[in-house]
């Protein structure tokens, strides 16, 4: 079984994608929905003045707002309809998992299957709504704080101003589940993947400038090249390792028939945080900088400047606090998603055990001194990939757009939506296969 899924698979080629109709046809839709979020990071907030916000956000770009118009596309440093991005969702997403680990009846919820699913999907968009709805009066009300920012400042800006990015937020959200059901890959991911990729092109222009103006060496160019290159390669190795643990299953009799014990493997992700840790880490660390950048910074004091001074780009502190906080969030959020004592539940109740230890709460202890092991090794690999940009960055002062986070992004996006399109292909010529045996088996019987 496993050498004819195999050959199968080495036989996906572009003949096989040319007879796949549904699949071209999903690929069009994502591309279609995701060119629909491009046009949309250039439509501007009515009353602003475009000039006066572009020189505002230069000073702020250090900060969150630089981070966050990375996973917008550009769209905060053109305040656009937007802005916001997808973020909120996101935000309300890891909310509610925090959530359901610790309140009893979403937990319930939880377990219920596909409706319980649908009701925590209900409330995440409540908690989107309210989120960006904040986040954007908060907006609102930072532009009018400006200088000569907001052309007609008042109540009418900030409740046109909450509408339009709350309604942008919203339809990205919509935007993203429609991507989901009806193309290629998870919706949500794929619009911050767009968003970053779309600065590639400018960020490579402009390293290719500086080489042309002698500001870089063309060796130092070539060896950022070949580290992306590497760090990349990292990266896929890293995130499609597992740790597989043995599942047995004992012999059942039906009827007057003994059917063998099957075996399985749990499969169990080196890193299983993902790319939150690295977000919630630098969103922490960037925070009091952006605050800082929007006061007076002549009223603060000598231990309020001391502090943002050792906590900016490529500073130890900075450094140190940064490797901290990934490896907090790492087992902190992996500690939420995967829970050992309900896979040792679910395996109990299908009869299945890990050969050497008994079913229930040992199985469970097994479960979770393993994923401590791996989680160890998944949070130092989340900690180079993130520190080598700041290091490069400090060391050179070569501008490197792709930081940890937004390169984690990018490959993970990659990895999950070529995974996607071979199981469509794979799926396809399944059918395929099916269809010619049962042609064939007609004309046998006639």
């Amino acid at each position: 079984m496993a050498s004819a899924a195999e050959q199968l698979a080495s036989n996906l080629n572009f003949a096989a994608f040319a007879k796949a109709e549904d699949l071209k046809k999903r690929i069009w839709f994502t591309l279609g929905a995701l060119l629909v979020y491009r046009l949309g990071t250039y439509i501007p907030l009515p009353g602003i003045n475009p000039d006066a916000f572009a020189q505002a956000f230069q000073q702020q770009s250090g900060g969150v707002l630089g981070m966050f118009n990375m996973f917008a596309g550009g769209a905060v440093e053109r305040m656009a309809i937007f802005a916001l991005g997808i973020m909120p969702y996101i935000s309300a997403s890891i909310i509610m998992q925090l959530m359901t680990s610790i309140i009893p009846t979403l937990e319930q919820l939880k377990k219920e299957g596909e409706q319980g699913r649908k009701v925590i999907n209900q409330y995440t968009r409540y908690g989107t709504v309210i989120l960006a709805t904040v986040q954007a009066y908060g907006i609102a009300v930072g532009l009018e704080g400006g200088n000569q920012i907001v052309t007609d400042p008042g109540w009418f800006f900030r409740i046109s101003t909450v509408i339009t990015l709350v309604g942008g937020t919203m339809f990205l959200m919509w935007l993203g589940e429609q991507i989901t059901a009806r193309g290629i890959g998870n919706g949500i991911s794929l619009i911050i993947f767009s968003g970053i990729v779309a600065g590639l092109p400018s960020a490579i222009s402009g390293t290719l400038e500086l080489g042309r103006t002698g500001a870089l060496s063309t060796g130092l160019i070539l060896a950022i090249i070949i580290l992306a290159i590497v760090v990349i390669a990292v990266i896929v190795f890293f995130e499609r390792a597992q740790r597989r643990l043995l599942i047995q299953y004992p012999k059942r009799q039906v009827g007057n028939r003994m059917f063998q014990g099957d075996t399985s493997h749990l499969p169990l992700k080196l890193n299983t945080a993902g790319v939150i840790p690295p977000i919630f880490a630098s969103s922490l660390l960037l925070l009091p900088a952006t605050v800082a950048g929007f006061s007076d910074t002549t009223t603060l004091p000598a231990w309020a400047s001391t502090v943002l001074a050792t906590l900016g780009h490529g500073q130890p502190l900075y450094m140190l606090l940064y490797a901290a906080m990934i490896v907090f969030f790492a087992f902190f959020y992996t500690a939420i998603v995967f829970n050992p004592k309900d896979t040792a539940d679910q395996l109990k109740k299908h009869s299945g055990f890990i050969p050497g230890y008994r079913p229930g709460e040992r199985t469970a202890e097994y479960i979770d001194y393993v994923l401590t092991r791996i989680t160890v090794v998944g949070a130092i690999y989340l900690v180079l990939v993130c520190l080598m940009p700041e290091f490069l960055i400090s060391a050179t002062g070569v501008p490197f757009y792709l930081g940890g986070t937004s390169l984690l992004i990018v490959v993970s996006v990659t990895l999950d939506t070529v995974a996607q399109v071979q199981g469509h292909l794979i799926a396809h010529q399944y059918e395929g296969l099916i269809k010619k045996s049962k042609l064939r088996g007609g004309k046998r019987g006639r």
